[in-house]
């Protein structure tokens, strides 16, 4: 057999071998092997002889067959579900070699921290893998506003959450404004509330993120008291939403947080409204004018497509 000879034959080894596992699939979904040739749009024999040449190869018997029913057997039953992932690894497959024949390949860092960054990026890093599956996103997250944008205009991430006025070079879509609220302990004497103003809050001990991450949470937080008149108390620093609320739930005080923390449960954590909570600050995703990278052009047109721009408070 000569090369060419082999790669004609193995080509058409893979192919039958892929074409069994989608008879099998459609013959476990229907039971009928007339209707599931139907779907596939083959001749019934075909099918049988498919569905037969995969028991061989296996040497398994994957339906029993009467002359009123077909009935999935246990191995047939075990079968459905790595047939699944076979067809699905296919698939992406193919639409992986697609993007790379079209030139859109290659990987966008992206950094973001805080509750609002998680659900953005989760919508995004979906639509991503559905439209471009040869782009991966590379999530850094706890990379807070401030320093997400220094990042990207020094080059060390490619796109990130960040909060205008960005650096120089950094283009902005804006995706919201948005508001604050009060964590409390459920035991707190503020926890039945249904509104609280940051004057209230002045004798209270507060936790928040460390100045360092340039989060933009904190800095409504100190500006809001500001403006009541008094420096907060901060009795803790924590890394991440989700420390910063297990604190609040320990009774170690309390937070300013994005509205957006709210879909958080936490147990022990009672969220409050704050009168002055309102557009806190802007919510956008930034990243280089002058980035070479197809990938990141590519994510960037899916942002505008699946997030309209809103207008800057």
């Amino acid at each position: 057999m000569t090369d060419s000879d082999y790669s004609r034959s193995t080509t058409k080894a893979s192919t039958m071998e892929l074409r069994h596992f989608s008879a099998f699939l459609a013959v476990a979904q229907e039971l009928h092997f007339g209707r599931a040739a139907e779907t596939l749009h083959i001749a019934q024999p075909a099918l049988s002889q498919m569905i037969r040449s995969l028991e061989k190869d296996l040497d398994v018997q994957l339906f029993e067959r009467t002359t009123r029913r077909v009935r999935l057997t246990s191995s047939g039953e075990a079968l459905i579900e790595p047939a699944r992932s076979i067809q699905a690894q296919v698939e992406g497959a193919r639409r992986i070699a697609r993007a790379a024949k079209e030139g859109v390949v290659g990987r966008v860092r992206i950094g973001f921290g805080g509750t609002s960054g998680y659900s953005i990026l989760s919508l995004l890093a979906r639509e991503v893998a559905h439209r471009q599956p040869g782009i991966s996103l590379e999530m850094h997250p706890q990379t807070y506003s401030g320093e997400s944008a220094l990042a990207v205009r020094d080059g060390t991430m490619d796109m990130g959450i960040i909060s205008p006025p960005a650096p120089a070079g950094i283009a902005v879509h804006v995706i919201r404004q948005e508001r604050v609220m009060v964590a409390v302990p459920t035991s707190h004497e503020l926890a039945d509330a249904q509104s609280v103003s940051m004057a209230d809050l002045k004798e209270q001990p507060f936790i928040t993120y460390a100045p360092s991450h340039g989060s933009q949470v904190r800095e409504a937080m100190m500006r809001l008291a500001d403006q009541a008149g008094y420096l907060p108390h901060i009795a803790q620093e924590a890394p991440d939403p989700y420390s910063l609320l297990a604190l609040v739930g320990a009774q170690v005080g309390i937070a300013i947080v994005v509205e957006s923390s709210n879909h958080i449960r936490i147990d022990g954590v009672t969220y409050v409204r704050l009168a002055e909570g309102g557009d806190a600050f802007t919510l956008a995703l930034g990243w280089r004018r002058n980035n070479p990278s197809k990938a990141l052009a590519r994510v960037v047109e899916i942002v505008q497509e699946i997030l309209p721009e809103a207008s800057e408070g």
